[in-house]
């Protein structure tokens, strides 16, 4: 311990600008190894992960390229070159797949006639073959989800259970919107819930996998493919070839709730006019 004496503060005066320094030199030395491991990791990150960008030298294959003309002469004004996305326009196509691209333009949804809340389903403007081509043409460009080859039901004969799973399935995922009979409904903001009462095999399939609209995206991780198949199988069966119609009214099977309503305000006129039919009686 220093004393309190001229010479012991000039001690510790020498002391303090003696150590200053070495603080300003440890404070640069750990701003210089932070800055070194941002840019190591930057780099590591560039090398490693996938691009945002579409790699315009990547060579095509000739359905891709017949797919690129035609995105280049339909898309590209509101989707961009190499289909980057254009801003207030259109959505990058980078990693959405082919089963994206076969939904919106299959459906007719895409192109879209003009900027509306959501694309409606019509009359498609391209083939299946040029779909095909279209949708080859963005899976080569950045990758994403593809509608399985093969069969995309299950059959009842090898799963005669399939159908009730299905059908679990569907009530679970699909009713809060689409309805207990399919028949779709209205959402928020001018958005809808399309019928699946014409929807193919594939059109279910690759709406699962991609989720368009304010449809959730349904991947392999929330619904396996043989689940997806078995509520394809249930809407198929069940719904669309109308095995279990509902009776005699079926109010269009859209669930409880209108089945609840048309009872009790059935009930209730019947039950007044009895009311009404025992008092004039009395």
């Amino acid at each position: 311990m220093t004393s309190d004496t001229p010479a012991g503060r000039r001690f510790r005066v020498f002391n303090r600008r003696r150590s200053a320094p070495s603080r300003v030199r440890r404070r640069l030395g750990a701003a210089a190894r932070m800055l070194a491991a941002l840019a190591l990791a930057g780099g590591v990150y560039t090398a490693f992960a996938p691009g945002a960008f579409a790699d315009d030298t990547r060579e095509l294959s000739a359905s891709a390229q017949e797919g690129k003309a035609l995105f280049d002469n339909s898309c590209i004004s509101c989707h961009g070159r190499n289909a980057e996305g254009v801003a207030d326009r259109g959505p990058s196509l980078i990693g959405v797949g082919s089963a994206s691209v076969e939904f919106q333009v299959g459906t007719g949804r895409m192109p879209m006639t003009r900027q509306e809340a959501q694309a409606e389903k019509k009359a498609p403007q391209f083939d299946k073959a040029q779909t095909k081509q279209l949708g080859q043409y963005i899976q080569e460009l950045g990758g994403g989800p593809q509608v399985p080859s093969g069969e995309l039901t299950t059959s009842l004969s090898e799963d005669p259970e399939a159908l009730a799973k299905g059908g679990e399935m569907f009530r679970i995922n699909c009713t809060s919107c689409h309805g207990f009979g399919g028949g779709g409904g209205a959402l928020s903001s001018g958005k809808f819930a399309p019928s699946l009462g014409a929807a193919t095999a594939e059109e279910l399939y690759a709406a699962m996998l991609t989720g368009p609209q304010n449809m959730p995206v349904f991947g392999d991780n929330e619904l396996t493919p043989d689940q997806k198949r078995e509520i394809i199988t249930y809407v198929k069966v069940q719904l669309q070839e109308d095995k279990d119609p509902g009776g005699l009214f079926n109010l269009g099977r859209y669930g409880p709730v209108t089945e609840g309503l048309a009872i009790f305000v059935i009930g209730i006129t019947i039950l007044v006019f009895a009311t009404l039919w025992i008092a004039g009686k009395s």
